[in-house]
């Protein structure tokens, strides 16, 4: 298993030194001299590989600034977490910090794609009350230990179709904080369709983010989010996103989009969005079965990593000229290195995060609802399958066997246990699609990181 990564990339030579996070940027000789010093090979032995191509005085520099980085615990550093990570596990006290409230199982749209089956999630409409809401906050606060932060989404469905509950519960947990020494990021998804000025308001006051779902272009937007008898929900959101975003100053809200096979071209939905100003996006790839229409295919996969090469380079022009903005999936913070914490624990759904349905039900994620199986408990009982939670907080990049030799495992700390699950029926499996695409993201990312650290 190597312990670096190269690549080439916009005409950088980039290496990736897996275990640390270390980035360098290299000359060609460097480039090529790295394989055989992690072989083990010395500098006559490297010299003696490579002198036909560059001169042995570069070749015996660089052989002798890559052992210097080595003795620095630069390059071709150990994993040194491998050995620790079951008494981690095993030893960490858990605490629930986050819900996914589902406040709404009802949607006034019917997009293509959804997994919620227009915010039914394999049964039927529901609204949550303020009393089940109240019941899910006080689980929260009382699950939370000593956790001063705790985080509250209102998803759907469509949120603002119950838009009073939603109001009542911020007030409510607001009236906790002080009582409980907790402070609550309430967060919130909204299709557009019921934004209004009163709405962007309260929005604006109370909510630490708000994700807005918009496709990109008109017309995949209108394809794939459709209002119920068909008619395209573009011309009526999009005017409301811009305003909103602008009246909270371009920050703390994203447009969130998702391409499917039909929209392979999705860098031109990125910069449409970001044409319309706006300056934090997100369009990731849909999931689905492979007997969906719309769902992306293995063979689609070459021209989507050509699309982000194609959106990184265009970033970095962007940034250059003074109207750069945010790709949610290029935005990695490089300066520490990969995050500890998040290495060895991953997204903490079914452990720290769980998704409550309208009537009180816990769920790993909002992605198991439905999935009979990963029924946690209720808000009544609390958790009822503690069993669940010990498997989940179990799941990370060493119980994963597709993750072993994969350098971008600290990235994303071994994906997302729902795609695993409905791919391969197993929270310690893999989307492969999903994997070869976020390994490409992580080199943009790195890349646009290099370039711009040029200026």
């Amino acid at each position: 298993m190597s312990l670096i990564h190269r690549y080439q990339s916009n005409g950088y030579n980039i290496v990736l030194d897996i275990n640390s996070g270390c980035i360098h940027v290299v000359d060609q000789v460097t480039y090529e001299v790295l394989p055989y010093l992690e072989q083990g090979m010395d500098a006559d032995q490297i010299s003696e590989k490579l002198n036909d191509r560059f001169p042995e005085e570069q070749i015996r520099t660089s052989v002798a600034e890559c052992e210097k980085l080595q003795k620095e615990g630069m390059l071709f550093t150990k994993d040194i977490y491998e050995n620790v990570i079951d008494e981690f596990t095993n030893n960490r006290q858990t605490v629930v910090k986050a819900l996914c409230l589902h406040i709404a199982h009802d949607c006034n749209l019917a997009c293509r794609y959804c997994f919620a089956e227009e915010g039914e999630y394999h049964g039927r409409r529901a609204l949550m009350s303020f009393e089940v809401g109240k019941k899910a906050l006080d689980f929260l606060i009382a699950n939370s230990g000593s956790r001063h932060n705790l985080e509250v989404d209102f998803f759907g469905g469509e949120p603002l179709m119950n838009w009073q509950v939603v109001k009542d519960l911020v007030k409510y947990g607001r009236e906790q904080e002080a009582l409980y020494n907790k402070k609550f990021r309430f967060t919130l998804t909204t299709n557009g369709v019921l934004l209004n000025d009163e709405v962007m308001e309260f929005c604006n006051k109370e909510m630490g983010n708000v994700v807005l779902s918009v496709d990109g272009r008109k017309e995949v937007h209108d394809h794939m989010r459709p209002f119920r008898k068909g008619a395209g929900s573009y011309d009526l959101v999009i005017p409301k996103f811009i305003k909103f975003a602008e009246s909270r100053n371009q920050d703390k809200y994203y447009v969130r989009g998702t391409f499917t096979h039909y929209n392979l071209d999705f860098s031109k939905d990125v910069l449409h969005l970001a044409d319309l100003g706006f300056k934090q996006i997100s369009v990731e790839p849909v999931v689905a079965a492979q007997d969906e229409d719309y769902a992306i295919r293995p063979e689609d996969v070459p021209q989507i990593m050509e699309e982000y090469d194609l959106l990184a380079k265009e970033m970095i022009k962007r940034e250059k000229e003074g109207k750069g903005f945010n790709f949610f999936h290029f935005m990695i913070d490089l300066t520490g290195g990969p995050c500890v914490y998040k290495r060895l624990s991953g997204c903490g759904s079914g452990t720290e995060y769980l998704a409550v349905t309208p009537w009180g039900d816990f769920y790993p994620c909002h992605q198991f609802v439905g999935e009979e199986e990963y029924l946690m408990g209720n808000v009544d009982e609390g958790i009822v399958k503690p069993q669940i939670q010990k498997d989940f907080s179990k799941c990370n990049v060493y119980t994963k066997p597709a993750c072993k030799d994969c350098f971008a495992r600290f990235y994303c700390s071994g994906g997302c246990a729902a795609n695993a699950y409905h791919f391969q029926k197993d929270i310690n499996g893999n989307y492969e699609i999903g994997c070869q695409l976020q390994r490409k993201r992580v080199e943009c990312a790195i890349m646009i990181k290099a370039a711009l650290a040029e200026e």
